[in-house]
This record gives C-alpha cells, sequence and structure tokens, in this order.
C-alpha cells in the first residue's frame, strides 16, 4: 500500500503529463513555495499559486509546449516526499533530454514547498539561456 503523499504527489504528475492544471493546483497550498534552480530566465522563487502558474505558462510558452516529464519514481513519507523524474525539452531547434529531482515538502494533504534539481544544470541553463 502507498503511502498518502506517494498517491498525492503521483496523482499530481499523472494531471500534469494529461495537461489537467486544475488537478496539479489542486494539490499545492494556496501560498507553495516553489523553487528553481540555475541561471536562466525560468530561475526564480515563485510564492503561491499564481506565481507558479506563470512559471509554468512561461515555461511552456519557451518550450513550444515541448516539455515534459517521465517519473521514475516517488518516495514519500508524512512530511516530504521525491520524485525521480526524466524530462524532455525542445527549444529554438536544439533538444535537450536528462533528470531531475523534485523535492516536495507535504502537509496536511498539500504541497507546501518544492526544489528542482537538475542533473545537468548548465545544459538547461543553455536551452533557457
Amino acid at each position: 500500500m502507498a503511502h498518502p503523499n506517494e498517491d498525492l504527489l503521483s496523482r499530481g504528475y499523472e494531471a500534469f503529463s494529461a495537461g489537467d492544471l486544475d488537478t496539479v493546483f489542486s494539490i499545492f497550498a494556496d501560498d507553495i513555495d516553489y523553487h528553481i534552480a540555475g541561471s536562466n530566465q525560468l530561475t526564480g522563487d515563485y510564492k503561491g499559486r499564481e506565481e507558479v502558474r506563470g512559471f509554468l505558462g512561461k515555461l511552456m510558452e519557451l518550450s513550444g509546449g515541448t516539455f515534459r516529464l517521465e517519473v521514475h519514481d516517488i518516495l514519500a513519507n508524512d512530511t516530504h516526499g521525491a520524485v525521480l523524474v526524466n524530462f524532455h525539452v525542445e527549444r529554438e531547434g536544439r533538444s535537450l533530454d536528462g533528470q531531475e529531482v523534485h523535492t516536495w515538502h507535504l502537509s496536511g494533504g498539500k504541497a507546501t514547498e518544492f526544489w528542482s534539481f537538475e542533473g545537468d544544470e548548465a545544459a538547461m541553463d543553455a536551452i533557457f539561456a
């Protein structure tokens, strides 16, 4: 039997893959802290659902809608989750496939904080420069 937070994250990633952002945002706390590492135009700290919505919109705009994730594994307990993902993105005639680790803080059935760690941050910075 999976931990409830594993189910929560699985539901969110399945919804993201299906383009169902309403479900994605339903697992987020209203005041979620969302952190994107690196040195590119997407890098930053986003506070709340609306700022995260803006980030995801910009990600899809810059990638021409090509950004996608494939979940490799989800690990979760009462307060934290880690999601191992493979990603694909295309931009300006270039493509990038890589790995990320998404770290989540979870409380009360909601995601309260998110951190993304790139396997190759320099490559991600280059494609979104």
